[in-house]
C-alpha cells in the first residue's frame, strides 16, 4: 500500500487548482459585465465560464480532500484541464473571440496556468504510481 505522505503533493496541487478554478469561476460569474468591458470578451461567455468552473472546482476540491485521491478522478481533472487549454487556444486561433490586448494576455495566461496544473497533477499521479510499484 502507498503511504499517505506520497499523496501530499497531489492533494496540494488539486487544492490549489480547486481554489484557482473556484476563484476564477466566481469572478467570471459575479463580474461578467465589468470584466467583459475590460477584456473585450462577451459577457455571456464569461458567465458560462463561471457556471462551468464552479462545479469543476467543487469536484477538484472533493478529490483534494480525500486522503488518497482516486486515480480515475484525477485523470478526469487532467483531461478537462487539457481540453480547457485546447479550447482557449482554439478560441483565439479561430477568431471566435476577438479580445483586446489585455484580453489576449489573460486568455493566454490562464491557459498556461491550467496547463501547469495539468502537468503537476500528472506528475503527482506518476509519483504516487512509482511509490506504489
Amino acid at each position: 500500500m502507498v503511504p499517505v505522505q506520497s499523496f501530499v503533493f497531489l492533494r496540494r496541487v488539486l487544492l490549489v487548482d480547486a481554489l484557482a478554478s473556484g476563484g476564477m469561476g466566481l469572478l467570471a460569474l459575479l463580474f461578467a459585465a465589468p470584466i467583459s468591458g475590460l477584456l473585450d470578451l462577451p459577457a455571456s461567455l464569461l458567465t458560462q465560464i463561471g457556471i462551468v468552473l464552479l462545479p469543476f472546482a467543487a469536484f477538484v476540491g472533493f478529490l483534494a480532500s480525500r486522503p488518497v485521491p482516486p486515480n480515475v478522478g484525477v485523470w478526469v481533472v487532467i483531461g478537462i484541464n487539457i481540453l480547457w487549454v485546447i479550447d482557449s487556444a482554439f478560441m483565439l486561433i479561430t477568431g471566435w473571440v476577438e479580445p483586446n490586448g489585455l484580453g489576449y494576455a489573460v486568455l493566454i495566461g490562464q491557459a498556461l496556468a491550467v496547463a501547469v496544473f495539468a502537468e503537476l497533477e500528472y506528475l503527482g499521479v506518476r509519483r504516487t504510481a512509482l511509490v506504489s510499484a
